[in-house]
């Protein structure tokens, strides 16, 4: 899943981590690595992450705060930068999305949004 905001590009690649779950007990983790890259002509500073998760009983929690994994990446024009995180979910299916906060050298502000992406365990969605 992919999303082009303001030139900036965010792609996402989610994957179920079974060796750190426990079905038996509805604990079901996944990561999702995540490559944001400048396509624009101007610089641009991550300030915060937004993001939304829904598990497969419409259970929605809100993640919020500074950065991504620490670290608050500025992308000049045709860079990238590129993370692995994790959530877990109490059903084997769910989504997520969200935005990132950025700011460019000359102070504005926008978001780079985050389109929704399925999070699922392999052979559950048909």
């Amino acid at each position: 899943m992919s999303d082009n905001t303001n030139n900036i590009f965010v792609e996402i690649l989610p994957a179920y981590l079974a060796e750190q779950s426990d079905p038996s007990n509805d604990h079901y983790v996944f990561s999702y690595t995540v490559t944001i890259r400048n396509d624009g002509k101007n610089p641009a500073r991550l300030l915060t992450r937004h993001w939304v998760i829904t598990d497969g009983d419409g259970q929605v929690q809100e993640v919020r705060g500074e950065g991504v994994i620490g670290e608050q990446p500025y992308l000049s024009p045709g860079e990238d930068f590129k993370y692995t995180s994790g959530t877990f979910m109490n059903t084997p299916v769910g989504t997520m999305r969200g935005s990132y906060q950025m700011i460019t050298d000359t102070g504005e502000l926008f978001e780079a949004n985050i389109p929704n992406f399925t999070l699922a365990v392999p052979n559950t969605l048909h």
